[in-house]
């Protein structure tokens, strides 16, 4: 596969792993404070810190984004140094212990993230 289709697919999947880990947050702080609007939930995930860990996912998915729709083409370092931090972020490579703790919860507690996160991981490993 080649290595713009497979960081396209990386990010297909990501982009859904992103979403069910979203629901899950929201889920389980609506559990605690009541429900939410979307505008209070899109507030939260922009300034509470207990949601910061889950920016790491948005970010690299507009990076993404933006790279392929550069209009001044697409160099293969750029492709490369987007895939290396998709296999970071999903094999917790990150040194941000909160992140990774926060991940692993979610993924144990979520069946759609850990087959989700599963299928990003094989997609990293293959060539």
């Amino acid at each position: 596969m080649e290595n713009a289709e497979k960081l396209k697919n990386a990010r297909n999947i990501l982009l859904k792993l992103h979403k069910s880990l979203l629901d899950l947050e929201r889920e389980m702080y609506e559990g605690i404070h009541g429900e939410l609007t979307p505008v209070q939930f899109v507030n939260l995930l922009m300034e509470d810190e207990d949601f910061a860990w889950l920016r790491k996912f948005s970010i690299l998915i507009v990076e993404i984004d933006e790279m392929f729709a550069s209009k001044e083409g697409i160099e293969a370092g750029m492709i490369e140094a987007n895939l290396e931090k998709v296999a970071e972020l999903v094999e917790m490579r990150e040194p941000d212990e909160y992140f990774k703790a926060k991940y692993q919860f979610s993924i144990q507690r979520d069946p759609d993230a850990a087959g989700l996160h599963s299928q990003l991981r094989t997609l990293m490993r293959s060539d």
